[in-house]
């Protein structure tokens, strides 16, 4: 990762900071998904627009993440 520095009103800080706190993220995760959301997905890696954003509450979703990203198999 890279480490930047950002600076933002006063209001903006704290609204982020209380989003962040909302969802048990860090300020900085909520930039970086923030930042993802528009920013254009790689295009020889499609499936890394929704990396670390999907939540199925299937705890075991990562042994078969093709069938929760792209759907399941007929």
């Amino acid at each position: 990762m890279i480490r930047t520095q950002i600076s933002l009103r006063e209001d903006e800080y704290h609204a982020a900071k209380r989003e962040a706190a909302r969802l048990g993220l860090s300020l900085a995760e909520l930039l970086r998904r923030a930042l993802r959301a528009i920013l254009p997905a790689d295009p020889s890696k499609p499936w890394m627009r929704y990396a670390g954003m999907i939540e199925t509450g299937d705890t075991e979703s990562s042994a078969h993440i093709d069938d929760v990203v792209y759907g399941e198999k007929p």
